[in-house]
């Protein structure tokens, strides 16, 4: 006879399905909202014409001084209120301001567009439905990636499966990553979010088996990361914090000295990454070293540290309100790791502090603070070390209360913004209380 027990002896953990479920969610909101539309105008906007520029660049036109530029912004595709300039001139050359990560991780969704494009008989412009729409697709497949990277990042701080399903429904919609998947998803952030948070893993698995394959896998994500938006590289100073312990940083440290062939490998892994950029600025001005955004930078001696958390023009805290409950997580962590609280408070700070002291702090047109989406991994921890901490039902209930509370205040938050009742770019008390949760004005 069948032995039932055979099956019922390792059940399948249905809360492992959440990821996927997550994402048919956005895929479903994402078709509602923007599939019905003719993914011309209004799609990829702002910085996300620049990231995607290198696409249509160097696979239709084969042109890296972006010359197609004009033709498409201000003849076939122009809209007056969406016209963005993302090139500049360096050594007599036009250049893309932006970097070529964000482009790099969508070239297998571009090419099908490409296909699908000339199948249908639309325009090959690189700019037309199936090209965009391809690209949506692209930010919901790393969005699906992020989600599967997160979970696994997680159980590796025996965080359990409830609480994990949890995290990535709130990290999802309690969030301003929800908004820069189903909306403006071709800017970098859903993809330098999937990159940190296997770099992550791939780091701490490192770090507690000082297995050499997951430093090469880490070596060449950091390599993804910088091509996407070099300043994540911030990511490596969370390194203390993902070791656990200073014995286990240390001891991950020494094994190098044993693995010398690996420690090259890495070498060249990152190098090969990062070298796409120095590569197509040599192929485009005669010179490897370009510095695209010219008279934008940091103003280290002026932090707004204070406006970029709390301020009503864009206080991450006020418009993704979710991460502020994760801080709980850091008094149970000060409890059972002093080494862990310390390293991952002093890498937030930094991170705010170098965010927050960018020349146009409130990142232009967007939504809450955009630079963090990228480093949410590293609310996510203290979250689920919060749920797993509270042991009383009561305590568990109050806080599951909140958290769905403010992951509908997102989300009405999102929709407002979606339809222009909160600014993009000149939010003030008075406006933010006069709409607040207000949806009754569209």
């Amino acid at each position: 006879m069948l032995n039932l027990k055979t099956f019922t002896s390792r059940p399948i953990s249905w809360l492992a399905l959440t990821p996927w479920l997550i994402v048919l969610v956005v895929l479903w909101t994402t078709i509602n909202n923007t599939f019905k539309k003719d993914y011309k105008t209004g799609i990829i906007e702002s910085d996300a014409k620049g990231y995607y520029a290198y696409l249509p660049a160097i696979f239709i036109y084969h042109d890296l001084n972006f010359r197609f530029f004009y033709q498409i912004e201000r003849v076939e595709y122009y809209n007056p209120t969406l016209y963005y300039q993302f090139l500049r001139v360096e050594n007599n050359k036009t250049i893309n301001k932006y970097y070529a990560g964000t482009a790099l991780c969508l070239i297998p969704f571009f090419l099908a567009g490409h296909v699908l494009t000339l199948l249908k008989g639309f325009p090959a412009d690189g700019y037309s439905y199936y090209y965009t729409m391809m690209t949506h697709l692209g930010a919901l497949f790393y969005l699906m990636f992020a989600m599967l990277g997160l979970r696994k990042l997680l159980r590796s701080y025996d965080i359990g499966e409830k609480e994990i399903a949890i995290i990535l429904l709130a990290i999802v919609f309690g969030t301003n990553l929800f908004y820069y998947v189903v909306t403006e998803f071709a800017m970098s952030h859903v993809y330098s979010f999937a990159a940190i948070v296997w770099f992550c893993y791939a780091m701490r698995k490192y770090l507690t088996n000082y297995n050499g394959k997951y430093l090469v896998c880490s070596a060449f994500l950091l390599g993804i990361i910088a091509l996407i938006r070099p300043v994540n590289l911030l990511v490596v100073l969370a390194i203390p914090f993902l070791a656990g312990n200073p014995n286990q940083l240390l001891d991950g440290l020494k094994s190098l000295f044993n693995k010398p062939w690996i420690v090259l490998l890495c070498i060249f892994s990152f190098i090969f990454s990062v070298s796409i950029q120095f590569i197509i600025y040599k192929l485009s001005t005669g010179n490897f070293f370009v510095y695209s955004y010219q008279q934008e930078g940091f103003n280290f001696l002026n932090p707004q540290i204070s406006n970029f958390l709390f301020s009503y023009r864009k206080g991450m805290f006020v418009y993704t309100p979710m991460l502020f409950l994760s801080l709980i997580g850091f008094v149970f962590l000060f409890r059972s790791s002093r080494f862990q609280f310390y390293t991952l408070i002093s890498f937030l700070f930094i991170i705010v502090y170098v965010f927050s002291s960018w020349h146009m702090w409130f990142y232009g047109g967007s939504f809450s603070q955009r630079p963090m989406i990228e480093f949410y991994a590293f609310f996510s921890i203290p979250l689920g070390i919060a749920l797993q901490k509270l042991r009383t039902s009561k305590m568990r209930k109050v806080f599951l209360s909140i958290l769905l509370l403010l992951i509908i205040v997102c989300q009405i938050q999102t929709y407002q913004y979606r339809r222009a009742q909160i600014h993009w770019s000149d939010m003030n008390e008075e406006k933010y209380w006069d709409a607040f949760l207000r949806v009754d004005r569209f």
